[in-house]
C-alpha cells in the first residue's frame, strides 16, 4: 500500500530548488532555474516555488519586475526537520539504529578525529539529559 506524503514534505526537485535556494541565499526564478539539473522550464520552477511559498518553505519579496525568493527556515533547522523524519521513516523512530546504519560497513571512512568529535557529542548530551 503507498504512503501519502505528508502536507509539507518535499519532492525530489522541490528539495533541490530548496538547496539552492541556501547555498544563494536569494534567487530569482531564472537564478533557480540555472543551477538546477535537468533543465526543466521557466513555468515550472516558478509553479514550484509558489509550491514552496505555499507549504511555508520559501518566501518572496519583489524586487523591480521579478521575485526574489529566500527559504523561510534556517538550514539547520529544516536539517533536523528532515533527519527526525528520516529516522522515523526508516529507522522505527530509533537514533540508535540510524547511528548504526552509519557507521555500519563505513566505519573505515570516518576518520578518528571525527569519532573523536561524535563520541564528544555523545557524552556533552549524556551531560545534558
Amino acid at each position: 500500500m503507498k504512503r501519502k506524503p505528508k502536507p509539507n514534505a518535499l519532492t525530489r526537485r522541490e528539495r533541490q530548488i530548496m538547496d539552492v535556494l541556501y547555498r544563494l541565499e536569494r534567487a530569482s526564478v531564472g537564478e533557480v532555474l540555472a543551477q538546477l539539473d535537468g533543465r526543466p522550464n521557466y513555468s515550472t520552477v516558478r509553479a514550484q516555488l509558489r509550491v514552496l511559498e505555499e507549504k511555508g518553505h520559501v518566501r518572496h519579496e519583489e524586487d523591480g519586475l521579478r521575485y526574489m525568493y529566500f527559504p523561510r527556515v534556517p538550514r539547520e533547522v529544516a536539517r533536523r526537520s528532515a533527519l527526525q523524519h528520516l529516522v522515523e521513516t526508516f529507522f522505527d523512530g530509533s537514533t540508535e539504529k540510524a547511528v548504526a546504519a552509519l557507521l555500519g560497513g563505513e566505519v573505515s571512512r570516518i576518520s578518528s578525529e571525527e569519532l573523536d568529535r561524535l563520541a564528544s557529542l555523545i557524552t556533552k548530551s549524556q551531560k545534558e539529559s
